[in-house]
């Protein structure tokens, strides 16, 4: 993996760790989460003029894209409802570099170094470490701990999709801009079918949270899917795990979670592993 696509994929991660944390605006978390994704698709739709329409060979996995996340979006609402935004997120991001690295071995041919291997391990066994034992005392409630870890799945799955999607399309961010559009209306749709027209007007008023956090959701999704195209699937994946250490700092200096010593020294273990991912 190059320097430039490394320091790209790390602030993909930022921003990433940024939008999660703008779920907890004054909203249930589903309609935080829509309200994002909605704010995303609205940019993305006024974007998609300046790209080109994806070939027949992208649309299916823009179509299986699209499915997978609003699953994940339905469950990460599900699972920051139930746990703590210190705790949850680094499950739901942690579980899915195994997947995504066993996966991308058997079915793409994509084949770390041992290097590698051992990043993606103490990455992933960092960010466990971080959510069950992050602050010493309080364990995820198993509700929780369930729908972080259903989020992980989808997250594993449609990290392929959209890597395959993005090579077969020849063009990262016209496929970004249009899963985007395509992901904005589905989670409209779904919450109109849902709840009513009512609760959309209902997160108009907070339209301002959601353009900013769908403009950093849509900014981290489109680095990660441009890296994908240049370095291997699993590598990107796993390194861009390493937002659960800017969570971890958001959560303190913003949120105001425990900072406790397990934390530190789970984000030391994490650390190791970007470094190890970075050498590979």
């Amino acid at each position: 993996m190059s320097a430039h696509v490394f320091v790209i994929v790390l602030c993909a991660a930022a921003l990433h760790a940024g939008w999660n944390a703008l779920v907890r605006v004054g909203l249930d978390r589903l309609l935080a989460v829509t309200l994002i994704q909605v704010g995303a698709g609205g940019i993305a739709l006024v974007m998609l003029p300046a790209v080109s329409v994806p070939g027949a060979a992208a649309w299916r996995w823009l179509g299986l894209s699209a499915v997978l996340h609003v699953g994940y979006n339905v469950f990460l609402a599900r699972a920051y409802g139930r746990g703590d935004f210190g705790q949850v997120y680094p499950i739901a991001r942690g579980s899915a570099p195994l997947i995504v690295a066993l996966v991308g071995l058997v079915a793409l041919g994509d084949q770390p170094s041992l290097t590698g291997h051992v990043g993606v391990a103490l990455l992933t066994g960092g960010i466990w470490w971080m959510a069950v034992r992050g602050d010493g005392r309080t364990k995820l409630p198993r509700v929780g701990l369930i729908n972080a870890l259903i989020t992980s799945a989808f997250i594993a799955f449609y990290t392929l999709s959209d890597g395959l999607g993005a090579r077969a399309n020849h063009d990262a961010i016209g496929y970004v801009l249009w899963l985007f559009a395509l992901n904005g209306l589905c989670m409209a749709l779904l919450l109109w079918g849902m709840r009513g027209r009512q609760t959309l007007a209902a997160i108009a008023g907070h339209y301002r949270v959601g353009l900013l956090g769908g403009a950093m959701s849509m900014a981290a999704y489109g680095a990660t899917i441009w890296a994908m195209s240049q370095a291997p699937i699993a590598l990107v994946a796993a390194l861009r795990e390493s937002s659960v250490l800017f969570a971890l700092a958001i959560s303190a200096l913003f949120l105001g979670e425990r900072l406790s010593r397990q934390r530190l020294v789970a984000g030391v273990i994490i650390l190791s592993g970007v470094v190890l991912l970075r050498l590979n």
